[in-house]
């Protein structure tokens, strides 16, 4: 006769979360995924340069030595610690090992898809703990998570160059009298006038898009193209603003429930970041307790990895007689290009 055990343990609840559909979002992509074996996120950050004419020479004479200019800071944080159970209720436990005892294939899989539906939604938590990071560094270059279990406070440094608060009738909720193509030009110069390349995507929520999209002298400018009254898409928005500046458009979205059940927005209205090509920085995971133990500790523990770095671990009690299902995980991300972006706030 199987046992509960052999039905419910981490690598059976591994298995069904990795087989489950990934969801692909803008953050992830801007910040991939990294895994580390310690607990410190280690952050490079250099100065950019301009490039340095190379000297001029002569043939069958030694090289002039340049001096290797390396300006780096190393940064180093603790990464935040997440970790959260669910125990098996007697009840549906009872009703498994039953079920078990039928050898009834399709009620196993029933009862044990709605127990590991528990699992997953941990897991799932987990994963909204690293969006709201990555979401709130992509606006402010910040992370401020503050909970009745602690708070994560993480500042990345932008430079007062690098941002700005619009005001009265700059504003682009100010539709009349907002110049958004003069400001996104007047942004990206701030980089060539360095020297450096200009932010090519700017990433801002649906409100936000708005006001591009009311705007009066963008509104008129389309009309002039088309030669009177059109009906206009996002698509022809988007082109214009590609045309005129050389800008990517990337709608940012999305909730989540908070830690006291409260449906919270991702991301914030009225902010504006303007981001080079490529990615951002990392995702960065760190080594849990739980799966260091696993693989150089004493081996003891039920513990399976999900999603990189994410373990689930499995824990069978004596008394009150049960299973609990722990799941943990170590991370945040890493903001490499901080200095290549401009962050805006646009209306009030």
């Amino acid at each position: 006769m199987a046992e509960l055990k052999d039905f419910l343990n981490s690598k059976n609840i591994a298995l069904y979360i990795n087989g489950l559909p990934p969801v692909p979002t803008i953050d992830e992509a801007l910040f991939p995924v990294k895994k580390i074996l310690g607990i410190e996120l280690e952050q490079a950050k250099g100065t950019k340069k301009r490039p340095v004419a190379l000297r001029q020479s002569t043939f069958d004479v030694q090289a002039k030595l340049r001096a290797l200019k390396a300006d780096i800071a190393i940064e180093k944080k603790e990464m935040p610690f997440f970790k959260e159970a669910i125990g098996l209720k007697e009840n549906d436990r009872r009703q498994i090992i039953q079920a078990l005892g039928t050898n009834n294939e399709e009620i196993v899989n029933i009862l044990m898809s709605e127990v590991f539906g528990n699992y997953t939604a941990l897991v799932e938590g987990g994963l909204v703990q690293m969006k709201r990071m990555r979401a709130q560094v992509i606006q402010t270059g910040q992370i401020n998570l503050v909970s009745d279990d602690g708070d994560v406070i993480v500042d990345y440094g932008i430079t007062a160059e690098n941002k700005e608060t619009l005001s009265l009738t700059a504003r682009w909720s100010e539709t009349a009298t907002a110049d958004i193509v003069g400001d996104i030009r007047r942004w990206q110069k701030k980089f060539t006038d360095k020297g450096f390349s200009k932010p090519t995507r700017m990433l801002l929520t649906e409100k936000t898009w708005g006001y591009v999209t009311s705007n009066v002298a963008i509104n008129n400018e389309l009309k002039a193209r088309a030669f009177g009254e059109i009906i206009t898409t996002d698509s022809d928005y988007k082109k214009l603003l590609k045309a005129k500046c050389d800008i990517d458009v990337a709608l940012l979205s999305g909730v989540y429930l908070d830690e006291k059940g409260a449906e919270q927005k991702y991301y914030k209205d009225n902010i504006v970041t303007l981001i080079p090509n490529g990615t951002l920085g990392n995702t960065v995971y760190g080594t849990t307790p739980e799966e260091y133990d696993t693989k150089y500790g004493s081996g003891k523990l039920d513990t399976s990895i999900v999603h990189t770095a994410i373990a689930i671990t499995t824990m069978v009690k004596e008394d009150p007689v049960g299973v609990d299902t722990k799941v943990s995980m170590i991370g945040m991300p890493s903001f490499d290009r901080i200095d290549e972006c401009f962050f805006a706030t646009v209306a009030g």
